[in-house]
């Protein structure tokens, strides 16, 4: 099948997925109104196989160092999927399933599947990685940017981490854990018990990101957006935290934003 935009109804919801940008979600308008900051970089895009930065592209690879592009000098940001055209495997109405080769310069073949399933009330986004050959760590998570505003007052955003990781001025986690601090942030947290963030717009809309992985980076220093990223490690979890994607078991992640007007 093509790599399209699709759109996905369910109710007064309605998505865009983009699978020739990445793979990523393009928009999500409930009742006509637009919660994702629109542009070719935003929308919410898939971070695979790695989330956030890796200290200066490398990371090991059982006996061996690998080098990724330094796509945000002196690092690598953020995976190779959203820079890939992606592949619609099916599409219903409400429902789309992605597909994405891993390639060069990821040193491992592998397949990325995307899920993006709306109802009513909730967008549920469930992402694999999967390999037939070696194994090889990855990481998996999500990159929303959620407009600051809607048209009325600014949202505000609700969470109640255990901790958050010392950000070092690499911009890395030190591997410290702090008590959380007052933001603006663009930190990592820990929430063990899974993640779980409620977004509100004042008199509009309330809308909760959850998800069963126990890591999320926050991010809201710049005006137009809040970016609220739950993923399976840490950034530079390549090299701290890594997961490993073997033949027998692949990694699988979920997140589900649910919303209700107010």
């Amino acid at each position: 099948m093509s790599d399209e935009d699709i759109t996905l109804t369910a109710g007064d919801a309605e998505v865009t997925v983009q699978p020739g940008n990445g793979g990523r979600v393009g928009g999500l308008r409930i009742g006509g109104v637009e919660l994702l900051r629109q542009g070719e970089r935003f929308g919410c895009f898939p971070m695979v196989p790695w989330c956030g930065r890796i200290r200066n592209g490398r990371f090991l690879d059982g006996a061996e160092v690998r080098q990724m592009p330094l796509n945000a000098p002196p690092h690598a940001i953020h995976g190779t999927v959203r820079d890939s055209a992606w592949r619609t495997a099916r599409t219903s109405t409400d429902e789309a399933v992605l597909t994405c080769e891993l390639v060069a310069p990821w040193p491992h073949p592998g397949l990325v599947t995307q899920i993006v399933a709306l109802t009513e009330d909730a967008l549920t986004l469930t992402m694999s990685v999967e390999t037939y050959e070696s194994s090889f760590p990855a990481q998996i998570g999500w990159h929303p940017w959620f407009n600051r505003n809607l048209g009325g007052e600014d949202v505000t955003l609700d969470f109640t981490p255990a901790w958050q990781e010392e950000r070092g001025e690499d911009h890395l986690p030190t591997g410290n854990r702090l008590d959380p601090k007052p933001g603006p942030w663009d930190d990592c947290f820990g929430m063990p018990g899974g993640v779980e963030a409620t977004l509100t717009w004042p008199g509009q809309l309330e809308l909760k990101v959850a998800s069963r992985e126990e890591w999320v980076v926050v991010y809201d220093e710049q005006q137009e957006a809040v970016c609220v990223e739950p993923q399976t490690g840490p950034p530079n979890g390549l090299n701290t935290m890594p997961r490993l994607v073997t033949p027998l078991e692949p990694l699988e992640a979920t997140t589900t934003w649910s919303w209700r007007r107010l």
